[in-house]
This record gives C-alpha cells, sequence and structure tokens, in this order.
C-alpha cells in the first residue's frame, strides 16, 4: 500500500466515524421524552434519592454499573439482564460479580417508578434510566450536575462471551488502559477523569492483595504504595481475608465525590494498580496534578467523558426495544 492510499484510508476512516457519530448524537438529545414523558428527570431523581438515603453504597454502586454496561457492548443495559436457560448473561460473568446489588435496584426502582404513571408506562428505556441515575447517582454523593442525552434503546442480547477483553482490571497498567479506553473513542483526559469515580466505593482484599503481599521477586510491596498506607492496608487486609472485607477506594472521603482520589495519587495511595499507574508517567501525571489542584477542571473533564462514554455503542430506533422487564427481554 502507497504512503498515498494509506492517508486515503486513514481520511475515509475518520470520516466513518464522524458519520456515524453524526447520526447517533442526532438521535440521543437531552428532550427525548419532552413529549412522551416530560418528568422523567424528576421521577428518576426522586426514585434515586429514596435508594441513596437507603444505603451508603447506592452511588458508587449505580456509577459503576453504568461503566460496566457501556464497555461491554454499549451503553444498553444488557448488564441488567438476567442469565436464562443455556444462556449465561453479562452480570454472571466473573468480571461482573463484584457489581453490587444495589445498583440494580437503583434502575429496577426508578423503572418502576417511571412505569407508575400511566403517561411514561413502557416509554423510557432502562438504558436512559440507568444513564440518569448514574448522573443522579454523582451529584447526591457531592458531585456535579450535568444534563443527559438521552433516546437509546435496550438491548436484547446479553452474554457473558462478550464480557473477556472489555473491561478494565484494577492490574491493568496504562499502557493497557489507553487503547482500552481510545477504541470507545475516550482520550487519556477522560480515562483519567472516569477512573476519579474511584473516590466512592469499597473493594474486596483480592483486587489488590499482591501488592502489599507478593509485588515481585524484588520487593514483597510495591514500591509505588505509601509505605505507611501499605502498612495500613495489611492490617485491614490480612493475607487471606475472608471476601466480607471491603476498603475504600479512597481512604480519605470515600462517601464524596471529590478530587481527593487525585491527591491521594500523588501521595502514593491509589488503592489499585490501574489508579496509582496513572501517577507514574509524565503526561498522566501532569493531569492529575491539574485535577489534583483543581477540581472543577476534574469535574469538567468528567463531565464530557461521561457524555461521550454514554453515546458509545448505543441503539436507537428499531436496534433495539424499550423493556417492560429491565431484566428480561419484552
Amino acid at each position: 500500500m502507497t504512503s498515498r492510499q494509506f492517508l486515503h484510508l486513514v481520511l475515509l476512516l475518520v470520516l466513518s466515524i464522524i458519520f456515524n457519530t453524526s447520526c447517533i448524537n442526532a438521535k440521543l438529545h437531552r428532550d427525548f421524552y419532552r413529549n412522551s414523558c416530560p418528568n422523567v428527570e424528576s421521577i428518576v431523581r426522586s426514585a434515586v434519592e429514596e435508594k441513596y438515603k437507603q444505603t451508603i453504597v447506592t452511588a458508587a454502586a449505580t456509577l459503576r454499573l453504568f461503566f460496566h454496561d457501556c464497555f461491554i457492548q454499549g451503553c444498553d443495559a444488557s448488564i441488567i439482564l438476567r442469565s436464562s436457560g443455556n444462556n449465561t448473561a453479562e452480570k454472571d460473568h466473573p468480571d461482573n460479580i463484584s457489581l453490587a446489588g444495589d445498583g440494580f435496584d437503583t434502575v429496577i426502582k426508578a423503572k418502576a417508578a417511571v412505569d407508575n404513571v400511566p403517561a411514561c408506562k413502557n416509554k423510557v428505556s432502562c438504558a436512559d434510566i440507568l444513564a440518569m441515575a448514574a448522573r443522579d447517582a454523582v451529584a447526591l454523593a457531592g458531585g456535579p450536575k450535568y444534563a443527559v442525552e438521552l433516546g437509546r434503546r435496550d438491548g436484547r442480547m446479553s452474554s457473558q462471551t462478550s464480557v473477556p477483553n472489555n473491561l478494565p482490571h484494577s492490574d491493568f497498567h496504562l499502557k493497557k488502559l489507553l487503547p482500552m479506553f481510545a477504541s470507545r473513542g475516550l482520550s487519556i483526559r477522560h480515562l483519567i477523569a472516569l477512573s476519579g469515580a474511584h473516590t466512592l466505593g469499597f473493594s474486596h482484599c483480592n483486587q489488590f492483595s499482591s501488592r502489599i503481599y507478593n509485588f515481585n521477586s524484588k520487593h514483597k510491596v510495591d514500591p509505588t504504595i505509601d509505605a505507611a498506607y501499605a502498612k495500613n492496608l495489611q492490617e485491614m487486609c490480612p493475607q487471606n481475608a475472608p471476601s466480607r472485607v471491603v476498603i475504600p477506594l479512597d481512604p480519605d472521603t470515600p462517601q464524596v465525590f471529590d478530587n481527593t482520589y487525585y491527591k491521594n495519587l500523588q501521595r502514593g495511595k491509589g488503592l489499585f494498580t490501574s489508579d496509582q499507574t496513572l501517577f507514574t508517567k509524565g503526561g498522566s501525571r501532569r493531569i492529575v496534578n491539574i485535577f489534583a489542584s483543581n477540581k472543577t477542571a476534574f469535574e469538567r473533564v468528567f463531565i464530557a467523558a461521561m457524555t461521550k462514554l454514554g453515546r458509545f455503542g448505543v441503539k436507537t430506533g428499531d436496534l433495539g426495544e424499550i423493556r417492560k422487564d429491565c431484566a428480561v427481554v419484552n
């Protein structure tokens, strides 16, 4: 292939991406339910608020559910579908087993609240409800408020075979994270902003135990971890700790959506390898430092990243459906 042919091919690919993105954006818009269910935003928000009052893990669980849904097959609520017959659904793949039930419950309760309004019954997709619920959960935890694009349809398929290689793992380094996010149209700034969601929630010990007990042949403990923090983690997570033991992802403000996550990375207090790796390279470290010193800058990029992720792989029109029950196809 000549250089001119290569450039021509690249141009065609770029034009194709622009065209496909513009088509998606034309179908997703903020007032999608203006006529069919004009109060949908307030209905969902009230349901999420009620759930948030009931359990402290609601915000983190709902936000993480949104991430896992969008990363696997696009934002189509396929993560909520139950396994049936001979088919094992996404949610039952080992990579998704740790998803907290409160995230699913948040969407199910919000869907019930929407459908309880006669004019809205069976008119709002579970995918859109999940997107709104994730946004509302962030705001309830002290994070930014922002508008959500709507108009997604729910997917009709969910299989565990679609999960492998489509979710970031806690032991990933930046070189593995970057192409995974890039394939979803997300830049390094988006990656680092979305990682900031780890300002909320908890982790089981097995997700990071190798960093504090048997890192490699030269170091028992990962040298990028602050020594005092590593000792504290060992006290909270003894070797072979029972599965019920959980550790906050953000040791300082685990229930507040803020920029403390980035300040923790500066101090070697990123719980996962996938967290601390963001501070190991010059380019990513610069972005971490900006977000650590400027909460507004972090929130601005986080909103942009959530909006862009929310467009990934969406199904609109006849490509999907509006499920009557979020856990079962119609």
